[in-house]
């Protein structure tokens, strides 16, 4: 967080709750349940969920959902979801926030990318002739192929195909 005077604003907080269909952020009263097991906080000394929530609560949308936002660092684990002793579910607010810097353009680089990935393949990762290979060595099963059709219905109703035509390419 910056060192600029601090200015709260509370309409960008209940913006957020209507996003989140409630006012569960409201409930976080920063005991820090979310940092402790966090992999993203253990391996980035930017990203803490903990700051995010704060930031939340105080308002602070350009902290959250502005250029430096350091939400894109978390890796989705659901880890705070769990530990969160008030379920106020800080992933779900992350969410959130990504889904509101898309909706605003505002993505690091390679997001469009994955985006791309995602509606060509079903996939959120690329599956290579190496990928078949281990998982045969293994004994697994072939991976399953993916009716991409239901999920292409799903994001032209969310309007995602614009997803990653950020400012920051």
């Amino acid at each position: 967080m910056s060192d600029k005077p601090l200015k709260i604003d509370h309409g960008f907080r209940d913006e957020l709750g209507l996003v989140l269909e409630g006012d569960g952020v409201n409930y976080c009263y920063q005991c820090g349940a979310c940092v402790g097991d966090c992999p993203s906080a253990r391996f980035s000394e930017d990203f803490n969920p903990r700051q995010i929530m704060q930031a939340v609560l105080y308002g602070m949308q350009e902290e959250v959902v502005g250029p430096d936002s350091k939400v894109w660092q978390c890796s989705n684990c659901f880890t705070c979801f769990d530990r969160c002793p008030q379920d106020v579910k800080p992933i779900e607010v992350i969410i959130a926030l990504k889904n509101l810097m898309g909706q605003r353009g505002i993505v690091p680089a390679g997001v469009d990318r994955l985006v791309e990935g995602l509606m060509k393949t079903g996939r959120s990762a690329k599956v290579t002739t190496v990928t078949h290979r281990r998982r045969e060595e293994l004994g697994l099963p072939p991976l399953p192929e993916i009716d991409l059709e239901p999920m292409l219905k799903l994001l032209a109703t969310a309007d995602m195909e614009d997803v990653g035509e950020g400012e920051d390419e």
